[in-house]
């Protein structure tokens, strides 16, 4: 039988796991009922505090983050804003890795466990609905980050995806283009969904219908590019531009074109969303949507100390985008 967790500890008291947390270490905020409560609870699991993590955590704030999975530059660089946001307010950022729910309820336990009073939610775990229910009864301020409809309870900090990606189709218009073909995202990536949509309404707005052919459905990774590429680009007649959901799947275009002799942007303009390192890498450079990955990794770590120090009204923080332009739709552009 494994381990009693403090989640466990929680449910048996009919507490939040915060409120266990402030039984264990102390804290003044809990009457005495709900205290003894607690530890019966504590008693009958056999639960056994983790001595060297309290310890550690005495008089340090620290901030939790859930890693699911996103993608290894976008988590690199997230990691990176984070934990410099953290040190310089005097935090500490402590990072747990999940999948399911089962691994998510004790990832979460354990982050709680060794102190975070705020848990950070990244994707694709921000944007699923049972996911952030099982975060909520632990009583613990939660930030969505990169969530595409985040609820309203919760924190929240992110770019307007269907804006950014309505961007990039008037980009191509304004470049010539009206057949234009799309890769759509990882199905349970919402934020990909709302830039599918964006792609559908800006075609139907400019009377420019959606022709068979024209959509392919992609996973998000590169391996995922290279199948939905060669499907539409082995169409009879080829689409003279490709909107991918992000530069992995972008950067797989430009392969697979190059592959068949295609000229980029010449004979085929390819832009992805982003703004990851392959989107500057790769030869010709990707037009893409500049995501700004390190300062909402800021911004989250900045909410998630805000709600620690005063537990106040939801905060939801949309940050700005940029359209990159490079030279896989234009010839001759500038980096």
């Amino acid at each position: 039988m494994s381990a009693a967790t403090i989640y466990d500890v929680a449910r048996k008291a009919r507490v939040s796991a915060m409120t266990v947390s402030r039984v264990i270490n102390g804290g003044v905020n809990v009457d005495e009922l709900t205290r003894e409560r607690v530890s019966a609870a504590i008693a009958a699991l056999q639960y056994q505090v983790n001595q060297a993590a309290r310890s550690a955590r005495k008089g340090t704030m620290r901030v939790g983050m859930l890693c699911g999975s996103p993608g290894a530059a976008y988590l690199s660089d997230f990691l990176l804003g984070a934990t410099d946001q953290c040190s310089q307010q005097g935090a500490q950022l402590i990072v747990e890795k999940c999948g399911d729910l089962d691994s998510q309820r004790a990832a979460a336990a354990r982050l709680i466990e060794n102190g975070a009073a705020c848990l950070l939610v990244p994707p694709p775990l921000c944007d699923q609905e049972a996911s952030i229910q099982q975060l909520d009864d632990l009583g613990v301020p939660i930030v969505a980050v990169a969530s595409a409809r985040p609820a309203a309870h919760i924190h929240a900090v992110r770019i307007d995806d269907y804006q950014a990606a309505k961007a990039m189709m008037h980009h191509l218009f304004a470049a010539g283009h009206s057949d234009i073909a799309f890769i759509l995202g990882d199905p349970g990536h919402a934020p990909a969904q709302l830039r599918l949509q964006a792609y559908l309404d800006a075609m139907s707005v400019a009377g420019m219908s959606t022709r068979a052919g024209r959509l392919a459905q992609g996973g998000g990774n590169y391996r995922s590019g290279l199948t939905a590429a060669r499907e539409l680009l082995d169409h009879p007649e080829r689409p003279s531009a490709i909107f991918a959901c992000n530069d992995d799947m972008a950067a797989a275009v430009v392969s697979v074109a190059q592959g068949m002799g295609l000229r980029v942007p010449q004979d085929l303009a390819v832009c992805g969303f982003d703004d990851m390192p392959i989107a500057a890498s790769v030869w010709p450079g990707l037009t893409t949507i500049h995501q700004p990955v390190d300062e909402m990794a800021r911004a989250a770590v900045q909410l998630a100390i805000d709600a620690i120090r005063d537990a106040g009204r939801p905060r939801h923080r949309v940050l700005p985008y940029t359209l990159v332009q490079r030279e896989s739709t234009t010839a001759g552009a500038a980096h």
